[in-house]
């Protein structure tokens, strides 16, 4: 099997850009113990990603990567069913006791604004989802030396992104919590499972492949590494650790939930995403009673805002992925060194498997 390695990985692990719960605290740790790790800053206005990055480089000197977001033109959408999608909200706002509004809000893109801090930054790798950057962007990315990780959903998505001169894919699997990345098929599909989608990927291109979706421990890291995956990008495994920003209520859905109950849906943002499931999933899983992304992103934030702080998990876009279960709350740094130690543990328990008579 070929080798494709990334210079600056330390282990194989990979802190994924955890919109939301990430925070500077969680990025510093995770590289501190070894993981390359990524900050978010799809959510960010770009003076707050300059503060968080500052924040980053106090606590560390390891390297790291930014993630954003590519950008998604609005969908032609009519004042009417705005108004409509925004209504079918309103009895969650009697309920969290926050008002109505007149007319709905539309959503505002600072995308350009937060591609000129990446390039000014130069972080050591820039990992984006949602499609491809521009090739005058990729241009520029590579000019400041900046190592680039494109997210695919399929074989056609990381063939596509090779094609762009992007440096490394990062195949995530159905399993995986929070955005599905797919950007040549439609949101919901396809759904293809990490442990068959990795290998066809790898077949299919020449740059590094990064695993993703599913692995919460060692054991999940040990399988995509045997598949062939130079690293394995774990965000699920660290939402209950100490640094991480994940609310209260979050918190206590993620201990108390069932496995089978998460659910991908597009009842928050509009775009396809993998969680908890809880009422708002329930309710509003008629299409016709929501905008497309990025429209209803915009509409219910004011819900989960005030959601998060009443504690009421109900109304929380709940991202998680399959193996939830499995993350433990402790700090970031004994998740890193755990992992890697289980990942020893089943790699040496399988090759003894393998060399029995």
């Amino acid at each position: 099997m070929q080798q494709r390695t990334i210079a600056f990985l330390e282990s194989p692990i990979v802190l994924a850009p955890i919109a939301g719960p990430g925070t500077p605290e969680l990025t510093a740790a995770a590289a501190n113990a070894g993981a390359f790790a990524f900050l978010a800053c799809a959510y960010s206005h770009p003076a707050k990603m300059r503060r968080d990055i500052a924040r980053v480089r106090e606590l560390t000197d390891k390297p790291f990567g930014l993630n954003l977001f590519i950008e998604q033109k609005p969908a032609d959408v009519g004042l009417e069913l705005l108004v409509l999608a925004d209504q079918h909200l309103d009895g969650y706002r009697d309920e969290l006791s926050i008002p109505h509004r007149e007319s709905p809000p539309l959503p505002r893109s600072e995308y350009h604004e937060q591609m000129r801090v990446v390039l000014d930054i130069r972080p050591r790798a820039f990992s984006f989802t949602f499609g491809i950057p521009d090739a005058e962007t990729v241009k520029e990315l590579k000019q400041r030396g900046i190592f680039t990780l494109g997210t695919a959903t399929s074989v056609e998505e990381a063939v596509a992104l090779q094609e762009a001169g992007i440096d490394a894919v990062c195949a995530q699997g159905a399993e995986a919590g929070g955005h599905r990345g797919s950007f040549l098929h439609s949101e919901s599909s396809p759904l293809i499972g990490t442990l068959a989608l990795v290998p066809q990927v790898i077949d299919a291109v020449s740059v590094p492949v990064i695993a993703s979706g599913g692995i919460t421990d060692g054991r999940g890291v040990a399988a995509v590494l045997a598949l062939g995956a130079t690293a394995a990008q774990l965000g699920t495994a660290f939402l209950l650790a100490t640094e991480a920003g994940t609310n209260a209520a979050y918190r206590r859905a993620l201990a108390t939930a069932a496995s089978t109950e998460t659910v991908v849906t597009q009842v928050f943002s509009g775009k396809a995403a993998r969680g908890i499931a809880n009422r708002m999933t329930r309710e509003l899983a008629d299409p016709d009673a929501r905008a497309p992304y990025p429209h209803q992103n915009v509409l219910t934030r004011d819900i989960r805002d005030a959601a998060a702080a009443q504690g009421r998990s109900d109304f929380l876009s709940l991202w998680a992925g399959q193996a939830f279960p499995l993350a433990r709350a402790e700090p970031a740094g004994a998740i890193v060194r755990r992992v890697l130690a289980e990942a020893r543990s089943a790699i040496e328990a399988a090759s003894l498997r393998l060399s029995s008579p």
